[in-house]
């Protein structure tokens, strides 16, 4: 593979061409959060944390560092105020959903004891990491997203429910504990 160079956060950083912005930062040491980020899947970029702030020439703009190929050349700022603002809102924005694990060390970290926001009932943050895990390494494709928008829900397959119990594996990767009990069967 071809080496490039790109400046992450003031340093001169060396890459392998192919790899994302997310695993060169946080090679060079840069605290990036994540929730949707797995190092055995395929990089989705749905929960946006990881967003980082790109400039080459006179462009300027943020992209989800997960996704985002690294480029010869390429600045890159992981911390911004305008950032880690958004960073803030979107933990802020989960913590009625899963008040444990990941989004509970994310909201500590943003300074977050209550939230705005309002839940009618723990949910899933459809982060994907347990529909891309059985797909992508179990190859199963029992659990899935269905329906759309604010009607997205997780859901497993019926012939699936003893399958996913014996398995558990993508239970701990599940940022808020949701998948344990909350997937509903279909019929």
């Amino acid at each position: 593979m071809k080496k490039i160079t790109l400046e992450i956060d003031g340093k001169t950083v060396s890459a392998e061409e192919g790899a994302t912005l997310l695993e060169t930062a946080l090679k060079a040491g840069a605290n990036i959060p994540t929730l949707c980020y797995h190092e055995k899947l395929k990089p989705s970029g749905s929960c946006r944390l990881c967003m980082v702030e790109i400039s080459k020439g006179a462009r300027t703009r943020l992209v989800a560092s997960c996704c985002y190929p690294v480029e010869a050349g390429l600045v890159v700022r992981t911390s911004t105020d305008q950032i880690e603002k958004i960073r803030k809102t979107i933990v802020e924005l989960l913590m009625p959903l899963a008040s444990s694990g990941p989004i509970k060390a994310l909201a500590a970290r943003y300074g977050l004891k209550t939230s705005r926001f309002e839940a009618k009932s723990m949910d899933c943050v459809l982060c994907g990491l347990c529909v891309r895990y059985c797909a992508e390494i179990k190859n199963e494709h029992g659990v899935y997203f269905k329906g759309r928008g604010v009607n997205r829900r997780l859901a497993l397959l019926p012939q699936q429910s003893l399958l996913c119990e014996n398995c558990g594996e993508c239970f701990k990767l599940c940022p808020g504990g949701w998948i344990v009990s909350g997937a509903e069967t279909m019929e």
